[in-house]
């Protein structure tokens, strides 16, 4: 039997990098529980103490098939390349790597290398936080 899981990233700017990969994976930000109008309600009458601003936020797939992600600030910055990163599997045709390689300039990502290797090819990509994930 499978088990869920989330990804978790860590970050400079939860909200920031909420909105980029929401955007990326067609995900949204995940809603407060029900019956709250916010999460700071919910943290609120659970005595919960607020986090900072922009610290953690997560988004999940509107159609409750993909994982949870969720984005954690943490103190230090990025230094070295991904051991894991997120391949994000578009239209296998040309036009379809190089819209959706355009789309995520435009959200913020910055593309890194072209790869082409056994007869196709893939977009090494940076998110707005430098880290590593492919467009396939």
């Amino acid at each position: 039997m499978a088990v869920r899981f989330q990804i978790t990233i860590d970050c400079q700017d939860a909200d920031a990098m909420s909105a980029f990969w929401s955007a990326a994976l067609g995900y949204v930000v995940e809603p407060p529980p029900a019956g709250f109008l916010s999460w700071e309600d919910f943290l609120r009458s659970n005595d919960i103490p607020l986090p900072p601003a922009r610290s953690i936020s997560a988004i999940v797939d509107p159609d409750e098939i993909g994982p949870r992600i969720l984005f954690l600030r943490v103190p230090e910055p990025k230094t070295v390349k991904n051991r894991v990163h997120l391949d994000i599997r578009s239209d296998r045709t040309d036009d379809g790597k190089r819209q959706k390689i355009s789309e995520l300039v435009e959200a913020g990502a910055t593309e890194v290398r072209r790869v082409d290797e056994h007869g196709g090819w893939w977009m090494v990509m940076h998110d707005p936080e430098g880290n590593e994930f492919c467009v396939t």
